[in-house]
């Protein structure tokens, strides 16, 4: 019989035995391949901020850059984490604002209105690693560029309709800011009007902000008072389509598709779509593309449309309007072409003579049948 201490003595040669065989076979073994970096580390999101210049809840042009920025989650998931701050002033604070979102971590900024230009370049010159995008600017830097959408196209558009539509030849605009963007956009309201009823003259009153309701439902008032039966307005609320409504006339979305704040008066809406170059600038910087310059998006690449045409629109001009849209996506239509004069009677652009972006972006006088003076015009 084995004792038990001889049976413990055999397990144990029996065990160090083993351990001796399986070091050997792990001496042979070839090393296992260490995981490729690139496989344990996923990379850190792109941190994007957008700074704007009114509420989210706006109904017009902040609601359509938070509209871009939505778009751009539903885009990227987890590659991107977006964050946003309302109501920012164009002023001095800014500046606080733009510094702050570089704190938080943010490589890709965007500013959404004219006034943030100043502020945005001087904290782009402190934090070159940071990209920073600057709309309805232009002035540029290594890592700031600017973007805009041509909404003459959209104001044309609506013009054409209104041309149409109303029953007393005179128009009537809501202007925000005196600045080229605004006047070219009252401008080309006029045209696309006169393009469809050569009797049309355009009043303008200006509030001097981008957003005040208060002050946009004034304006609205005396333009109605003023003889005007259609309105449109380059501010960012829907003040001047409720006010429409409430008095019996007629009036446009503006920005983003306002029919709801207005299904009377609605005549249609000239909106922005932001959505496609957001995600272009976007894809860039993920991508290690992105670069500086200037650009300017309008019908061709899908920036901006005439949309929820009121179904009392005749037939014809709602064609016309399609015709139109074709046209500037094929490049067979150009707005601003000559013949055209100032509301002095001076020619400012030569039969048959197209206007380049140069010439748009300086625009600082009323076209005829523009009532008035520029502000600060001499």
């Amino acid at each position: 019989m084995t004792s038990i201490a001889t049976r413990r003595t055999f397990s144990l040669a029996a065990l160090a035995a083993a351990a001796v065989l399986a070091g050997c076979s792990k001496k042979e073994e070839a090393p296992a391949a260490a995981p490729a970096a690139s496989a344990a580390a996923k990379p850190e999101p792109l941190k994007i901020a957008f700074a704007y210049v009114g509420p989210v809840g706006d109904g017009g042009w902040t609601f359509a850059h938070d509209n871009g920025r939505k778009a751009l989650e539903k885009e990227f998931g987890d590659r991107i984490v977006t964050s946003f701050v309302e109501k920012v002033p164009e002023a001095a604070d800014a500046e606080r604002v733009f510094n702050d979102l570089v704190g938080q971590g943010n490589q890709l900024i965007f500013g959404t209105t004219f006034g943030y230009m100043e502020p945005m370049l001087k904290v782009a010159a402190e934090h070159k690693g940071v990209k920073f995008e600057h709309a309805t600017g232009y002035k540029t830097a290594d890592n700031l560029r600017t973007y805009d959408s041509r909404t003459y196209e959209g104001a044309y558009l609506a013009g054409v309709i209104a041309g149409a539509m109303t029953k007393s030849n005179t128009l009537g605009v809501v202007g925000s800011i005196p600045i080229p963007e605004v006047i070219r956009n009252i401008n080309s309201f006029t045209l696309g009007a006169q393009s469809v009823n050569p009797k049309i003259k355009t009043k303008v009153v200006w509030v001097n902000e981008w957003f005040n309701p208060p002050k946009e439902t004034e304006a609205a008032v005396a333009l109605i008072n003023g003889g005007a039966d259609v309105l449109m307005q380059n501010t960012d609320s829907a003040a001047v389509l409720k006010t429409a409504e409430e008095k019996g006339k007629r009036a446009f979305g503006w920005d983003s598709d306002m029919t709801s704040y207005g299904p009377k008066a609605h005549l249609g809406s000239a909106v922005i779509n932001w959505a496609p170059y957001y995600i272009q600038a976007t894809r860039e910087a993920l991508d290690g593309k992105w670069a500086t310059g200037k650009a300017w998006w309008g019908v061709k690449e899908g920036a901006i449309d005439m949309v929820s045409v009121a179904d009392d629109v005749p037939a014809d001009i709602k064609a016309k309007v399609e015709q139109i849209k074709a046209g500037l996506k094929d490049g067979s239509f150009s707005i601003w072409k000559g013949p055209i004069v100032d509301n002095a009677g001076k020619e400012v652009l030569a039969k048959d003579m197209v206007a380049d972006d140069a010439f748009l972006g300086g625009v600082k006088f009323y076209v005829k049948g523009v009532e008035g003076k520029v502000p600060g015009a001499k």
